[in-house]
């Protein structure tokens, strides 16, 4: 389903339970970051190798998908009250990001750009 698709079900979803009076900016990045923090929560205390069998267990995958899911819809929500249109955004950024992280510079390395050497 497409990212605008997506937005217009949760937006009649929240307007069904009259939600939206609860939806300032500031509630929605409180709530975006509360719901990052549950998704976090998933690793705690797991080696990398526990977090790669986690897709493999049926409960646990269902926890990651659920927190990935209220990550997404919260950032929609904040995209759709700023007007921001995500697409464009995601593409922007990556066109930065490209210009931050030359491949030449950045290839196999996991410092910031600010440390990238010439």
């Amino acid at each position: 389903m497409p990212l605008k698709a997506l937005t217009q079900n949760l937006l009649r979803f929240r307007d069904e339970r009259d939600w939206a009076q609860f939806h300032t900016l500031r509630n929605l990045i409180v709530s975006l970051n509360l719901e990052a923090a549950e998704l976090l929560e998933l690793t705690q205390w797991k080696s990398d190798a526990e977090m790669v069998a986690l897709a493999n267990d049926p409960a646990a995958r269902e926890a990651l998908c659920d927190e990935c899911a209220d990550v997404l819809l919260y950032l929609l929500l904040i995209a759709e009250k700023a007007g921001i249109d995500l697409e464009e955004a995601a593409r922007e950024k990556l066109k930065k990001n490209a210009e931050k992280y030359p491949v030449a510079k950045s290839y196999g390395s996991s410092r910031k750009y600010t440390q990238l050497k010439d």
